[in-house]
């Protein structure tokens, strides 16, 4: 990965905005419009950027991490606007996702999110920016046939962003260690 000018994004994937988020992606620049079919071109960011090459062992950190947080419900309906004029929806409740960058945060402080730039995160779905033809009225009448957008977080993407080569390069399931405790737990009072 490394010389590619291309970074990384740990993600969670919004199925229910893709259609919307990847045509508003191919207006801007298809050079971000990923082939790859698990790409979430829709996604709340837990941390970005990410490293750039991680190794075993960030993955298996970045794994266990997942598997800490369970799968969690939110709907998607509420629009903002950032100060930089990106128009956006918020998540809520947002306390899966905010878990979810604390520690991957606590993990890798090497990686602030936004590189610093932003000292508390706020999860939420892109979906344009503000310019003399955009308004976050106009974004939430266009975007208005896909809300209220109900979800469930059940995976965290680990994805790669390069013009022409946007795609996932790994996919861990959130809660499997909440599932396994509980299988075994079960397991347990079956013998």
């Amino acid at each position: 990965m490394t010389g590619y000018g291309g970074h990384s994004v740990l993600q969670v994937p919004v199925p229910a905005l893709e259609p919307w988020v990847r045509e508003r992606t191919a207006f801007y620049d298809r050079d971000y419009v990923s082939d790859d079919p698990a790409f979430g071109h829709a996604h709340v960011t837990a941390l970005a950027p990410f490293l750039t090459a991680p190794d075993e062992q960030a993955l298996a950190r970045v794994a266990e991490i997942a598997g800490r947080v369970p799968p969690f419900d939110y709907v998607l309906e509420r629009t903002g606007t950032f100060p930089n004029g990106i128009v956006h929806l918020l998540p809520d409740p947002d306390g899966g996702f905010r878990r979810l960058t604390r520690l991957l945060v606590e993990a890798f402080p090497q990686c602030p999110p936004y590189a610093g730039q932003f000292p508390d995160p706020v999860p939420h779905v892109t979906l344009d920016a503000l310019s003399e033809h955009v308004t976050e009225a106009s974004t939430r009448a266009a975007v208005a046939p896909f809300l209220p957008a109900r979800s469930r977080a059940t995976r965290l993407d680990l994805a790669w962003y390069e013009p022409g080569r946007c795609r996932v390069l790994h996919s861990w399931p959130l809660g499997r260690a909440a599932q396994d405790q509980a299988a075994q737990d079960q397991a347990a009072q079956n013998s």
